[in-house]
């Protein structure tokens, strides 16, 4: 049995309608079950209902599980709950979706976080993947109503290039180490688009898919910050966010890897598939 957590995000419903399409026996971790798709994508699913804060409830879900592929906001005290019970229930392969500049000393609140969820899954013993994307396409989404009302978007990014990655191939990548993970043990992947991008980029593409032109409107970190807070972000979450694209804007995400391709058989998708994909989401 392989369980999902966070099964209702992006990553996670793709990753459990992947496992479904394989024929293997998937069972998906989610705090509301008015959440589960009606589309049919989650034919044969079992559903767990049950909560990260609630450790009984994770007892209840990892019972019989083989194989568990951690999706979450990446909460220490979670994530740690959720592999401390994969520890009483015997599970034999932990895949976590993670960020692969994760360390101790890192200047960026949420990769500190990684660091101290895989210090406690490897400190365990138990047999684990790690998964590592880059920036993933689908956050375009959050800009998408200013795209609607100002033809443009405000990104403290500068020039920086990332290799973007949509997150079905995620999805994809971390179906398939789910599939099969012998052979994938305390392995790290990186995940990434087949080409690296600037923001400036994403509005060319963005142009050439709606037809009327599409600003990228560059912001200081700090400009950038007080605008996210100013639209009802958490401050924390907004100086993270300011921190992260001040660091894409310095090169720190100017990364490209093959492991897509490795694991699935197939390329990861462009960016220029992406928006043509989801267009509507942005006319």
């Amino acid at each position: 049995m392989i369980l999902t957590t966070g099964a209702t995000g992006r990553i996670g419903a793709e990753a459990v309608r992947l496992l479904v399409g394989k024929g293997l026996p998937a069972r998906a971790l989610i705090r509301d079950a008015t959440r589960v798709p009606q589309d049919g994508s989650w034919g044969g699913v079992e559903i767990a209902v049950g909560d990260f804060d609630q450790p009984d409830t994770l007892d209840a879900a990892m019972t019989g599980v083989g194989t568990l592929l951690v999706i979450s906001p990446s909460v220490p005290a979670q994530e740690i709950a959720v592999i401390d019970s994969a520890v009483r229930q015997d599970v034999k392969h932990v895949i976590k979706i993670t960020n692969h500049k994760a360390t101790e000393d890192s200047p960026v609140d949420r990769r500190r976080d990684h660091a101290r969820i895989e210090a406690h899954l490897k400190a365990n013993g138990l047999t684990y993947t790690l998964l590592a994307p880059n920036l993933l396409m689908q956050n375009l989404f959050l800009v998408a109503p200013m795209i609607k009302q100002t033809h443009g978007f405000v990104m403290s990014a500068g020039d920086g290039r990332f290799g973007m990655i949509d997150s079905r191939d995620v999805s994809a990548a971390a179906a398939a180490v789910a599939a099969a993970p012998a052979g994938h043990e305390g392995r790290t992947y990186l995940l990434t688009g087949p080409e690296l991008v600037t923001y400036a980029d994403v509005a060319a593409e963005l142009t050439r898919a709606l037809g009327q032109e599409i600003e990228y409107r560059r912001v200081t970190p700090d400009q950038h910050r007080e605008g996210m807070i100013q639209a009802g972000l958490p401050e924390p979450v907004a100086a993270s966010n300011a921190q992260v694209f001040g660091l894409i804007a310095e090169g720190d995400a100017a990364w490209l890897s093959d492991d897509v391709a490795s694991l699935t058989g197939h390329s990861p998708r462009s960016l220029r598939t992406f928006v043509t994909d989801h267009v509507a989401a942005f006319q």
